[in-house]
């Protein structure tokens, strides 16, 4: 019977997603060819298979972090900031997509050190989820102590930590997301959740858009962000598996 729920669970996010997403994707690649056949029109002295291998050495590039400013390259995603924001993504398996190693010794650097650094986080996470847990009950133990509460100082606190958390966590960070990458409220929530959730799609990924000036702060802040959300949003998903179990 679980098994039957999950399966159907799943073909029920692929209808609904296929429904929303499958008419956005159609009318994208049809705006996509007429661009090729206008471009290839005006330009006649440009030939198909010549834009072909420009379009997709272009790709490639943007992969790997390159691209283009006027006469000159940007670089900048293999710095120390952005390898310590590109470890964070890894030992966590969030995995954004957008950035990997190309070389040989790097990849298996990257398997070796995700072999030892997941568990680590692992370990840490578990930590810091049970001290915000003791905290909460520490808090919840003292409310009993002064109002002479029962179930209902457990349940404050509860309801305190989850509120707290969906503001610190959730809430408030597309604020900072909309002043720095210049995103909607809508793409920086949707961001704060595939991240801390681990989903990490590579759609959305901060500090990494080319034209925009980031602070030195700004990734070292989001790490700490990510961990201790990642702590946070852990406990909550535990207490929904409770709920279904």
């Amino acid at each position: 019977v679980l098994l039957a729920a999950y399966v159907g669970y799943l073909g029920l996010g692929a209808a609904v997603l296929q429904a929303l997403e499958r008419p956005a994707e159609m009318q994208a690649a049809q705006h996509l060819l007429r661009e090729h056949w206008e471009l290839l029109a005006n330009h006649t002295c440009l030939q198909g298979p010549a834009l072909q291998r420009l379009i997709e050495g272009i790709i490639q590039a943007y992969k790997s972090g390159i691209t283009l400013q006027g006469n000159t390259t940007s670089l900048g995603r293999w710095d120390f900031s952005g390898s310590f924001f590109f470890s964070i993504s890894t030992v966590t398996t969030i995995g954004y997509g957008n950035l990997s190693p190309s070389t040989a010794v790097g990849r298996i650097f990257c398997i070796v050190f995700a072999l030892f650094g997941i568990p680590l986080n692992l370990v840490l996470l578990n930590e810091i989820g049970q001290l915000m847990l003791l905290g909460v009950q520490h808090c919840a133990r003292r409310l009993e102590e002064v109002f002479h509460w029962q179930n209902k100082a457990s349940f404050l606190m509860k309801t305190c930590a989850l509120v707290t958390g969906l503001l610190l966590f959730l809430l408030l960070p597309p604020l900072l997301f909309s002043d720095k990458e210049g995103w909607t409220y809508e793409e920086g929530f949707y961001y704060s959740f595939i991240t801390l959730s681990t989903i990490g799609f590579g759609d959305y990924v901060i500090g990494m858009n080319p034209d925009r000036t980031y602070p030195s702060w700004y990734k070292n802040v989001i790490s700490l962000w990510i961990l201790f959300g990642m702590a946070w949003l852990a406990l909550v998903i535990k207490f929904c598996i409770n709920i279904l179990e």
